[in-house]
C-alpha cells in the first residue's frame, strides 16, 4: 500500500543516496550528479574497500551487513533520520540490507541492475574464485576484460568506446583486496524476496533492456512484487544503465520522485 500524498509531500527535501556496482565506486554516478543534484540532494559514497573508501582490518567473514552498518554510520554523522536509498547492482544489494537491519531509515528505494535473489551455487563459487584472483594477482590486467561483456551492453561496446574506457578504468583502479571483499559478501547474501514484498515505501526498479546479469523480465517479477513498484526499462543499455543511459536515468529518477 503507498503511503498518503500528505506524508509524502512532507518528505520533500529528503537526500537521495546512490551506492554504485561492483567493481567499480562512486564515480560511476558522476554522469548523473549535474542533472540530479539540480533537484535533491545526493550522496553517493564509495562503499568499504573500493574507491577511496578504507578496507577495515578485521577477521570477521565478509558480509553485506557490515557494509550496511557502515552507511547506517554515514547517515548519522550526516544527520540524516532518513533517505531515499538506492543503487546499481551490488549497490542495490547493499540498499535491501539496509533495509532488513534499519527500515525505519528507507523513506523510498531506487533499484537499478539488480535483483533480490541470492546467489545461486554456481555464482557464489565464481564469486569466491574471482576473490581469490583478485586478492592474489591484483584486478589490473584481467577483470575489465572478464567483465565488460556482461556489465555492458553489446551496442554500448560497439558505438560508445568513451563508456568502455571509463568503466575499465574504473575497475583497474580498484585495490584487489576490496573486490575480492566485495565479492565473497555479495556470494553471502540472503534471499530478499519476501523482504522487498513487504517494504511498504514507493520504489523505483531501473533496468536495461540488454542487461543479461538481471534481465528485464526479473527486474518486472521485482517491481510487481513490491507494494509501490514502479519499473523502467531503458533501451539498448545493459547492466550500468546510469553510465551507459544517464539522460535517461536521471529522468526516470526525477519523473518517479513522490516525495513533493
Amino acid at each position: 500500500m503507498a503511503r498518503s500524498s500528505r506524508t509524502l509531500s512532507g518528505m520533500a527535501d529528503l537526500p537521495l543516496v546512490l551506492l554504485h556496482a561492483f567493481p567499480v565506486d562512486a564515480r560511476m554516478w558522476q554522469p548523473l550528479r549535474d542533472g540530479i543534484a539540480t533537484r535533491h540532494r545526493l550522496i553517493t559514497p564509495d562503499q568499504r574497500g573500493l574507491g577511496r573508501s578504507p578496507l577495515p582490518d578485521s577477521d570477521r567473514e565478509p558480509s553485506l551487513d557490515d557494509a550496511a552498518r557502515d552507511l547506517l554510520a554515514l547517515l548519522d554523522r550526516l544527520e540524516l533520520r532518513q533517505v531515499v536509498l538506492g543503487g546499481c547492482s551490488m549497490g542495490g544489494y547493499l540498499t535491501m540490507a539496509v533495509l532488513r537491519l534499519a527500515p525505519e531509515r528507507v523513506a523510498g528505494m531506487v533499484l537499478i541492475d539488480t535483483k533480490a535473489t541470492a546467489d545461486t551455487p554456481e555464482a557464489a563459487r565464481n564469486r569466491r574464485e574471482l576473490a581469490q584472483r583478485a586478492e592474489t594477482e591484483g584486478v589490473r590486467g584481467w577483470l575489465a576484460e572478464q567483465m565488460l561483456p556482461t556489465l555492458l551492453s553489446a551496442e554500448t561496446r560497439r558505438a560508445r568506446p568513451d563508456v568502455t574506457g571509463t568503466v575499465r578504468d574504473l575497475i583497474e583502479r580498484q585495490q584487489g583486496s576490496g573486490v575480492a571483499w566485495a565479492a565473497r559478501a555479495m556470494a553471502t547474501r540472503p534471499d530478499s524476496t519476501e523482504l522487498l514484498a513487504g517494504a511498504d515505501v514507493p520504489t523505483l526498479v531501473v533496468v536495461g533492456e540488454q542487461d543479461a546479469l538481471t534481465p528485464p523480465e526479473a527486474a518486472r517479477a521485482m517491481a510487481e512484487s513490491l507494494p509501490g513498484g514502479e519499473l523502467v526499462v531503458v533501451p539498448q543499455a545493459g547492466h550500468l544503465t546510469p553510465l551507459e543511459a544517464p539522460a535517461t536515468v536521471t529522468e526516470a529518477v526525477l519523473g518517479w520522485w513522490p516525495f513533493g
